[in-house]
């Protein structure tokens, strides 16, 4: 079972070939009903610690990989590698890895990107969606047009820029790194510093850092925005959980607003006390919702 001390985090990982690469997957339970659970920058699987345990108790089967190039995930060199269409290819060979019957596809942040937009390319794979301040496509291009949203995402910008971005984070072993998790957690006690070494430790391996801001890349400079939009955003017929911490410095509480046009099965729920870190700044309050709202489901 995966623990929650940095020390001895490795047990209860598994290395699974997906997609051409090999993952470094968090795996706990059994059965047919698996959550793929899709962390976000600048985090890697072990943020879904506080989760994983109860989820297992419920009686699901637990999968959360690091996402490619971060932490002990295949990390490809090249921009192209880290288009959308190769995220998304890498959730539906995750899937057919795991053989699991019933899937809940859970993102947060940038997993919760690519959750979005697999369950609107490939519905027939899951059969809920559960998202944790990741905001639809469709509503985050509308609140860039306001100052709310964009003054928040000056970073996006800053991250175009080759090289600097990964001088300015590597700084001080990543001193930065952790400044971002000091700075936008609400309740801080909820992430211990083993935890936090960890994460500025993973953003210092050899490539990292380029590999992480690489989806910021592809998804613009690389056109992977574009293309995403071009497409269309259909409408989601999949129930979904949206989870927000409304004090999330990066993203506007108003990418909620308008969402039941996107979505048929729709249940938000709005956390006064956590920000955009909300499954690990409220853990037991997520993990609550989260496992309420799939009961509610099962037993419909």
């Amino acid at each position: 079972m995966l623990t929650t001390s940095a020390g001895d985090h490795i047990n209860g990982f598994q290395q699974v070939t997906a997609n051409h690469l090999s993952f470094r997957v968090a795996v706990a339970g059994s059965g047919d009903r698996l959550l793929l659970c899709l962390h976000g920058f600048p985090e890697s699987a072990i943020s879904w610690r506080h989760q994983i345990t109860p989820l297992v108790q419920a009686g699901y089967r637990v999968w959360a990989p690091d996402l490619r190039g971060y932490a002990g995930t295949t990390r490809p060199a090249d921009l192209a590698a880290y288009r959308i269409e190769a995220l998304l290819e890498d959730v539906t060979a995750l899937i057919e890895a795991a053989t699991a019957s019933h899937v809940v596809l859970v993102g947060h942040d940038w997993g919760g990107i690519i959750a979005w937009l697999y369950a609107m390319r490939h519905p027939a794979y899951v059969e809920s969606l559960v998202l944790l301040n990741a905001p639809h496509p469709a509503r985050f291009e509308h609140e860039l047009r306001h100052w709310r949203q964009f003054h928040r995402s000056w970073y996006a910008a800053l991250f175009q820029i080759p090289w600097l971005p990964e001088t300015l984070l590597a700084a001080g072993r990543a001193r930065v790194i952790g400044a971002i998790f000091e700075h936008m957690l609400v309740q801080p006690e909820h992430l211990p510093d083993d935890i936090m070494r960890l994460y500025r430790q993973q953003a210092c391996a050899p490539g990292a850092l380029t590999a992480m801001l690489n989806y910021y890349r592809a998804a613009l400079r690389g056109g992977g925005a574009a293309r995403q939009r071009k497409l269309g955003y259909p409408v989601i017929d999949i129930p979904t959980l949206v989870i927000w911490g409304l004090q999330d410095q990066a993203l506007a509480r108003e990418n909620l607003d308008g969402l039941e046009k996107f979505v048929t099965d729709l249940t938000v729920v709005r956390l006064e006390n956590a920000g955009h870190f909300v499954h690990q700044d409220d853990p037991q309050r997520v993990t609550y919702e989260i496992l309420s709202w799939l009961q509610s489901r099962n037993e419909r």
